[in-house]
Parts: C-alpha cells; sequence; structure tokens
C-alpha cells in the first residue's frame, strides 16, 4: 500500500497526488480463440504516477495519455510515471496491456474518477486493437468479448494451473501478426467454431475436463510456428506429463499448457525441450486491474 496526499481542484473535486495501480499479466487466444478469449493471470505490473513533473516521451503512454483527456475532457496536466513489476515484454503476456491500462486508470485516479471502469477498458481495446488482452486484465477470470468490446467475463477455479514456458526470445506482435494469411479455409472455420465455443463452455461452466484437446486451433498457431518453433513440442510434452491442452499465449513466445494436477511435472517436462526456458507455475486473478491506496 501507498500514503496517498490529497488536494482539492478549483472546482472542488478531490484529487490524488499519486497513485498507484496494480493490472495482471493476461494470456490471450487460448488457441482457437484468436483476438476473442484471454485469462487473467497472478503476475503483476504496477504503474505509478504522480501528478507534476516530467517524463521523457513514450508512444504508447503518450497515446493512453491523450485518450484519457480527450475522452474525459479533464484539461491536460503534466506527470511522471514508472512502470514496475513482472510481466515479461514481448512474450505473449499483455504487457502492453498493463502499461494502457496502468496509464488510463492511473489518471483517472489522479482526476477524481470521471470515467468508469467500463470505458477506461473501451479505450485500453481501442488502443490495442483487439480486446482478448484488455477484457481480462480489466475485470480478472476468464474473458471472451467482440471487436465492438461486448464482453463477458467470469471467474476461474483456483484449482486451474497454468504452466508458462518463457524462451527467451522476444517477439513482437507486429512481427507475428504479419505471418497470418488474409484467408482460411471453411474447414478450418469450423473447427475453430467447434474448439472455441467448447473451451468457453468449459471455463463457464468450471467443467475443466473440457479443455482437453479443446485448445488446438487452426486461424493462426500454425502459421506462427517459424517464430514459434518451441510450441508443438513444448505442448506435446506437457499433455503427455498430465496438462489437458497447451496453446501459444497471445503471439508468443511464452507457451501455456493448463492442468487440473501435477503442474510442477508438467513444467519440467516443458522445460525439456528448451533447457535454456524458464517455467512459471501461475493462477488465474480474478480480481483484474486494481487502484492501491
Amino acid at each position: 500500500m501507498q500514503l496517498v496526499r490529497f488536494s482539492a481542484n478549483l472546482t472542488g473535486t478531490t484529487m490524488m497526488d499519486k497513485v498507484t495501480i496494480r493490472i495482471p499479466a493476461t494470456s490471450a487466444n487460448l488457441g482457437p480463440g484468436f483476438d476473442c478469449l484471454g485469462v487473467a493471470l497472478d503476475c503483476h505490473n504496477f504503474a505509478s504516477l504522480v501528478r507534476g513533473g516530467t517524463a521523457a516521451p513514450h508512444t504508447m503512454i503518450d497515446e493512453a495519455a491523450a485518450a484519457f483527456f480527450n475522452t474525459s475532457g479533464v484539461p491536460r496536466f503534466d506527470f511522471s510515471w514508472q512502470i514496475t513489476g513482472d510481466v515479461p515484454r514481448s512474450r505473449g503476456l499483455g504487457s502492453s496491456v498493463t502499461v494502457r491500462l496502468g496509464i488510463l486508470h492511473g489518471l483517472n485516479a489522479l482526476t477524481g474518477t470521471p470515467l468508469d471502469a467500463e470505458t477506461l477498458y473501451r479505450l485500453c481495446a481501442q488502443l490495442e486493437g483487439h480486446p482478448d488482452n484488455a477484457a481480462p486484465a480489466a475485470f480478472g477470470g476468464f474473458a471472451a468479448a467482440r471487436p465492438d468490446t461486448v464482453r463477458f467475463r467470469c471467474d476461474i477455479s483456483p484449482d486451474l494451473h497454468f504452466v508458462l514456458l518463457l524462451p527467451p526470445e522476444e517477439i513482437e506482435t507486429d512481427v507475428s501478426r504479419g505471418r497470418l494469411p488474409r484467408e482460411i479455409s471453411h474447414a478450418d472455420a469450423v473447427w475453430n467454431t467447434a474448439h472455441t465455443a467448447l473451451l468457453t463452455a468449459a471455463f463457464v461452466s468450471r467443467q475443466y475436463e473440457l479443455l482437453r484437446g479443446s485448445m488446438r486451433d487452426h486461424l493462426h498457431e500454425p502459421y506462427r510456428l517459424a517464430v514459434n518453433p518451441l510450441l508443438r513440442p513444448a505442448v506435446e510434452a506437457g499433455v503427455a506429463a498430465g496438462a489437458l491442452s497447451g496453446y501459444l499465449s497471445g503471439s508468443g513466445s511464452a507457451i501455456a499448457c493448463v492442468s487440473l494436477e501435477n503442474p510442477e511435472r508438467i513444467a519440467e517436462a516443458m522445460r525439456s525441450v528448451a533447457p535454456n526456458a524458464q517455467t512459471l507455475i501461475l493462477h488465474a486473478d480474478n480480481t483484474g486491474t486494481t487502484t492501491l491506496r
């Protein structure tokens, strides 16, 4: 927790001088749910904002700040910021969302919360270009969202483990997306629709055994194998060790397996295909973005 000083503006609205926002990591797509499904994980970044001061230009932060001020109508003011935490960069774990949501929620807190959480989420999704990371990071748990930011979320049981393999290579989302085809076959579309429906039902009903084999994808993962060569061997090793299923987290390079038991054994098996990679065993964050006072 941080001590917070308060001051009053000319209109009498109570405003904060500094604030820290906690934002969870996210794992998007979950295999077939490309650009529409994601989960929040209990690994976090922290965005600390202080009214006044100066900060070096940063495109992502400057864009988030502009979106907040334009939408809220709050007069612009200088602020300094710091992003800290444990979410790896460029690994498909939503690090960009932690920055955008952190700045949006931080500025909102500094100015007396003129915008509600739904509006802040929509701004983040627009800046991201898709809502699959923004929705779970904002609201926690499992989230399904449409491009128009209509979304649904539900809690995830602590019984479900997310075992992550983290190769040392960073992968930029834009580069990975450039490998995707403009069109896919009708058969591949049907495959992904069926698997997306089934894994969504598994999360909503908490019948996690339905995840077994339901995270396989024909829409984006096959085209990302060239820059994520560990995907198939890591998932196969994880499933052989007892995982229900596995998938490429976001655009990579992180690879995830989900399990109801023996996560340490699964992590060891996944690491066996990439000895220079790290593994994390995480659970869901069902809270989402939180303001620390």
